[in-house]
């Protein structure tokens, strides 16, 4: 499966959430996310995903391992995705690390997940919040068989959106991972952190 989604930051996020609340009743979960990588830091080089991720719910938790190919769409940064639940994440981290992965970055992800069917598409849009990170995002996806749909999934996917008060210059590509990862470079260099270094 091909996973067609865009992502925005965005402006007003309550009036994103009252839009989508009208739609379907929202999700509170949070995501620990672990990517993995070979030593060399190959994968992240192919543009390659490597993930385990533990959702903690309000009822539930479980976890999933997910990876994600290369992206097949610039403008979006698509990509085809398999995904399969596990039952024992620690048993999958173990497994990873005997195989040579090592974790490359972990970080966590708070979300409000809102599912529902529009245009014929199963799609779920996510607010998300990430404590290192500045700002709240919106996420909107579906999923889709074949690289030849991709396109029209999209145009659905910007549609709505669009709705939800989404302006063209509010998408962004910027991944999580670059965007922790920068910010916690530039906490490392900060005058304030050098200081609690030398105490």
């Amino acid at each position: 499966m091909i996973e067609a989604e865009l992502k925005a930051r965005v402006h007003d996020p309550e009036y994103v959430m009252g839009q989508l609340e009208r739609m379907t009743e929202g999700r509170i979960e949070v995501y620990q996310d672990t990517y993995y990588d070979e030593q060399s830091g190959s994968l992240d080089a192919r543009d390659q995903e490597l993930r385990v991720r533990t959702i903690h719910g309000p009822a539930s938790t479980r976890s999933v391992l997910t990876y994600k190919d290369s992206r097949i769409d610039g403008e979006s940064g698509s990509k085809p995705e398999h995904e399969t639940r596990v039952d024992n994440p620690e048993a999958v981290h173990a497994m990873l690390r005997g195989l040579g992965y090592v974790p490359a970055i972990a970080f966590q992800k708070q979300c409000r997940n809102y599912e529902f069917t529009t245009r014929g598409r199963s799609m779920l849009a996510t607010l998300v919040q990430i404590p290192e990170v500045e700002g709240t995002f919106l996420e909107v996806e579906t999923m889709v068989p074949e690289e030849k749909e991709l396109s029209s999934a999209l145009d659905d996917v910007r549609s709505v959106m669009s709705e939800l008060g989404i302006g063209v210059d509010d998408f962004t590509t910027e991944l999580y991972t670059d965007a922790v990862v920068a910010r916690r470079a530039s906490k490392e260099t900060s005058p304030d952190h050098a200081r609690s270094d030398h105490r």
